[in-house]
């Protein structure tokens, strides 16, 4: 399977940048243009192992940061 093609429309995905969001339950956060490839036609977006990774360490860090306050 060609990994530029989108599994579900088969439509070239191509590079760009999406929002993430996480909820606290008592707040929201929201992180703007996350890298991510995108197909072009349905808008599926996929993230790298990398910015995953990297988003996953996001609500630790600000709940030690909300505690400070």
């Amino acid at each position: 399977m060609n990994k530029d093609i989108c599994p579900i429309c088969g439509v070239d995905k191509g590079e760009g940048t999406t929002s993430f969001t996480v909820d606290f339950h008592s707040g929201v956060a929201a992180v703007r243009d996350v890298p991510a490839t995108i197909c072009g036609q349905c808008g599926e977006e996929w993230l790298s192992d990398e910015t995953t990774k990297n988003l996953k360490k996001l609500p630790l860090r600000l709940r030690s940061r909300i505690r400070k306050f």
